[in-house]
């Protein structure tokens, strides 16, 4: 409790779908001072924008959760806009929190860094080990790019700035947008609608074979908040549930857990995406202590159940 009492915290992403629930358990826990400016206060492409934001918050710690992010179709639609963002906010938050004497610094990246044919489990020593999947590329190397000043800082200015791969996340309060949102939410969506308009069909991208591993908000949220607590290494570390699925078998747990009884029509013209991802989680447990706790069903129905609600209160 004692870490986060004294400690003054500053959270980029705070407004967003995990950042929320690091500001939450890090109330549970106790944190006295915690900054999470939201995006049009502190644009992060702006040195000068984040250089006033550390002067006003003088934070001990930044959690660098902000991130442009989106599904394979959204990811295809603006490749050049996620490579610059997600990279130029990193690369001037990580500068200027060096300047201003930050003491540590926990960035979030991205599973999507990994090579596209990476040996299953995914272990973080295959990170380089080739190129990663087309369609998300540009948004997986510009995140991938942070982990490498990270490790270049610490060799040089001894800055202690600590790089975390969490897989796919999903959970309540979710993007549920079917433009921009991910896998999971998506289906919750679109099972959902189909049964509320009697649909007899739902159609999905690609042929069901990818096989994926998804992290609940809760357990992410933890994982990040032990690594804060506990790590202070160069090497990156993965945070994922360890259980992989088809996407073809999700399908059919989101069908079952929404009620949808139709049938599921795949859009074989449609990209895949990375053919199978799995992560090896035991240098998480290793270095911080660090293991998921939620089993796959039991995050989808507590999803479905959320989402649900949210209809229900926005119909009312």
């Amino acid at each position: 409790m004692s870490f986060w009492e004294t400690r003054r915290v500053l959270v980029t992403g705070g407004a967003g779908f995990l950042g929320r629930t690091l500001l939450r358990k890090m109330a549970e826990r106790g944190a006295g001072s915690v900054a999470a400016p939201r995006a049009e206060e502190v644009d992060l492409r702006d040195k000068a924008a984040i250089r006033r934001c550390l002067r006003a918050t003088r934070p001990d710690l930044v959690i660098h959760a902000a991130a442009v992010v989106g599904g394979i179709g959204a990811n295809r639609a603006h490749p050049g806009r996620f490579f610059y963002e997600n990279a130029v906010m990193g690369i001037e938050l990580i500068e200027e929190a060096r300047l201003a004497g930050v003491g540590q610094l926990v960035c979030l990246g991205t599973i999507c860094a990994y090579p596209k044919f990476t040996p299953v489990p995914f272990r973080e020593e295959e990170l380089w080990n080739g190129y990663p999947e087309e369609t998300n590329a540009p948004y997986g190397l510009a995140k991938k790019m942070l982990l490498v000043q990270l490790q270049a800082y610490r060799a040089e200015y001894g800055f202690r700035g600590v790089f975390l791969l969490p897989v796919n996340l999903y959970g309540p309060e979710d993007n549920f947008d079917l433009e921009t949102s991910h896998v999971i939410p998506a289906m919750i969506r679109r099972f959902l609608e189909a049964k509320a308009t009697g649909a007899s069909e739902v159609t999905l991208w690609g042929d069901g074979s990818p096989t994926r591993e998804f992290l609940y908000v809760e357990d992410a949220a933890e994982g990040i908040l032990a690594a804060a607590e506990r790590y202070d290494g160069a090497e990156p570390v993965n945070l994922g549930s360890g259980e992989e699925i088809s996407i073809r078998d999700l399908a059919t747990l989101v069908a079952k857990e929404t009620g949808f009884t139709g049938a599921v029509r795949w859009d074989t013209s449609k990209p895949n995406g990375q053919p199978r991802r799995r992560l090896d989680v035991s240098r998480a447990e290793r270095l911080f202590g660090w293991r998921a706790t939620t089993r796959l069903a039991e995050g989808l129905g507590k999803t479905v159940a959320w989402y649900r609600e949210s209809r229900a209160e926005a119909s009312a």
